[in-house]
């Protein structure tokens, strides 16, 4: 349903989502690129996401849980879907019936994989998930060198893991972590692999080799996300948010503005009010306050136009002193992301990184989806 006068509007470009995946699958053309739909596709929507990167090519894709699988399925009939968080106790019918396949990441998951398949003679199409360091989930190296070269009544479709650092490109743990898969996956050579996730594509190599395998996951840079960020990028924005101005309001200098009066005019000072807050995915730590760090800032009437003082549920006061005030008027809308302030450049000012920015974006916004190319 969409919303009837609605504080905020989501534009999400599928052609720029297309266009994405096709630039981090010529990065490297030796290795398939997947596509990571997992949390709603970052917010921007499973089903349209799943569909418009299916027309682009797209043939395998990562999801959390079962439950995101079938909806990728219903949009990808012809994917291959990994279900990253692994198998649920008695799921194995539930995997069977939409032709998804687990990430088994402990012995006691691919024990019980082992007996549904052969209890069910279902296809036994599995990942096989070894922790190299993140300390999560995974068979730890030992169990891994136990248990792959045994028989495991089935027939894994991927060795995967998982890198930990890769977005810290100077650190040596994705050396280490790439040595030790590489190592692993010896001991199962015709098994394909998998390691590297959006910042493991976009560095394509370490100093001992590249991160591809067979298979890489890219997931936030599909949708505009630049984890190796303040490298530049090649990648398209997909989401844009505008906000509603709810009211303009002249504000005397040294006037406290908003909840706890953490942030004073330091000049006459003209405020507009926008229809939207943390209700709706604008974290809390991106308002501004007097000594402290910048607030975030959104763009309207030819110029950025920082947060003041704290943000609310509901709205956010900006600073629109400098703006052109034909453009900055009641009803008008502004850019709180777009092409002036990128999903990086939130998540900075906000404390955070880009992929809490996406997957927190509300449902009170009316969604708007600019369509991609069918294959």
């Amino acid at each position: 349903m969409t919303p009837e006068f609605p504080g905020g509007r989501l534009t999400i470009d599928l052609a720029a989502l297309q266009k994405n995946w096709r630039t981090l699958r010529d990065l490297d053309p030796s290795s398939e690129c997947a596509a990571v739909v997992k949390a709603d596709a970052y917010g921007i929507g499973l089903e349209p996401a799943a569909k418009a990167l299916s027309a682009a090519g797209a043939k395998t894709f990562f999801v959390a849980h079962l439950s995101e699988a079938a909806i990728a399925r219903a949009a990808a009939p012809d994917a291959t879907i990994y279900v990253l968080n692994g198998l649920p106790q008695g799921a194995g019918d539930a995997f069977a019936a939409i032709r998804a396949r687990p990430v088994l990441g402990s012995a006691e998951e691919i024990a019980e994989w082992r007996g549904f398949v052969a209890a069910t003679g279902a296809d036994g199409a599995a990942a096989i998930h070894i922790d190299t360091g993140m300390r999560r989930l995974g068979l730890d190296v030992e169990e891994a060198k136990a248990l792959l070269p045994s028989d495991l009544g089935f027939t894994p479709s991927l060795l995967m893991s998982h890198l930990a650092c890769a977005d810290e490109p100077e650190r040596p743990e994705t050396e280490a972590q790439r040595a030790l898969f590489a190592e692993l996956r010896a001991l199962v050579p015709k098994t394909p692999a998998s390691l590297a996730n959006s910042p493991g594509t976009l560095l394509k190599k370490t100093s001992c080799g590249g991160l591809g395998f067979d298979l890489r996951r890219p997931g936030v840079s599909l949708y505009g996300g630049n984890p190796l960020a303040p490298r530049p990028s090649q990648l398209a924005p997909v989401v844009r948010l505008d906000a509603r101005i709810v009211q303009t309001r002249i504000v005397p200098e040294g006037v406290a503005v908003g909840y706890g009066g953490v942030e004073r005019t330091r000049r006459p000072t003209r405020l507009a009010i926008l229809s939207l807050g943390y209700a709706d995915g604008i974290l809390r730590a991106g308002g501004g306050a007097d000594g402290g760090r910048p607030g975030a800032g959104a763009f309207g009437g030819g110029v950025r136009c920082p947060y003041f003082g704290r943000i609310s549920m509901d709205l956010i006061a900006i600073d629109v002193t400098d703006a052109s005030e034909a453009a900055t008027r009641r009803g008008d809308w502004i850019e709180v992301l777009g092409d002036h302030i990128g999903v990086d450049d939130l998540a900075q000012a906000c404390g955070t990184i880009s992929y809490e920015i996406l997957t927190s974006l509300g449902g009170r916004y009316e969604r708007r989806y600019l369509q991609g190319a069918s294959s």
